[in-house]
């Protein structure tokens, strides 16, 4: 990919600040043409997705964060592959999951995404609720931290799954495309893992679910940096 880096100027951080008016496939087609530096925009906009997909299958924020830089690294030089035959975001979830799981193989946790046991279907409520009151609030930091160790102890096959939909948010077919399952197998794995859930933490803990596993701050700006450092040699 013959592109040059878009040096610190006002009009490249315009472009930047303007980027939630493009669209990824726009953007893909600028970074081809050789606006390298707006590849920033879709890592600031899938940064906490890719985090998120990472940390479910590996479970452990440091190296999730390192699989993040080597699937977007990876996606930077395979950019001109992507063909827009599926959403950017599905194609970009894809490579973080395969960054993903090709490092449990070699740190020998062998993740597959297909294997799952029966299960016994059960009523299981749901994990979104009211707004938090002030009261709440206050415990809202200890709630968290109960529902992060509760989904890190799940078996990586389940903690994938309700990553993806309740903590990310995603739709079941979204998730079922993204992880190349089918929706019902989407459907049992949710299932099983909101029973986990449901046994390790209480019913309140379930508000904390939207903000838990946050990628933000100083972590998504070390991760920006790191990417561009790598691409530029």
């Amino acid at each position: 990919m013959q592109t040059q880096i878009l040096d610190d100027s006002a009009p490249a951080r315009s472009l930047l600040r303007s980027g939630d008016a493009l669209s990824d496939e726009e953007v893909v087609r600028r970074v081809l043409a050789g606006e390298r530096q707006l590849f920033e925009i879709l890592m600031r906009r899938y940064n906490r997705r890719l985090y998120r997909v990472a940390r479910g299958i590996v479970g452990d924020s440091d190296e999730a964060e390192d699989v993040v830089q080597d699937a977007y690294v990876r996606a930077f030089h395979h950019l001109d592959q992507f063909a827009e035959k599926a959403r950017f975001a599905t194609w970009l979830t894809r490579i973080a999951v395969y960054e993903a799981m090709a490092r449990s193989r070699r740190r020998g946790r062998n993740v597959e995404i297909d294997a799952m046991p029966e299960v016994r279907k059960e009523s299981i409520p749901s994990l979104r609720s009211a707004e938090l009151d002030p009261e709440q609030r206050a415990i809202h930091r200890d709630l968290r931290t109960i529902l992060e160790a509760a989904i890190d102890a799940m078996p990586p096959t389940y903690r994938l799954v309700l990553m993806l939909r309740d903590v990310e948010g995603l739709s079941t077919a979204a998730t079922a495309e993204c992880l190349n399952l089918e929706v019902p197998a989407v459907k049992t794995r949710l299932h099983r893992a909101r029973g986990l859930l449901r046994r390790r933490i209480t019913e309140q803990a379930s508000t904390a679910c939207r903000e838990a596993f946050a990628f933000d701050g100083g972590r998504c700006d070390r991760v920006v940096e790191a990417v561009f450092a790598r691409i530029a040699v």
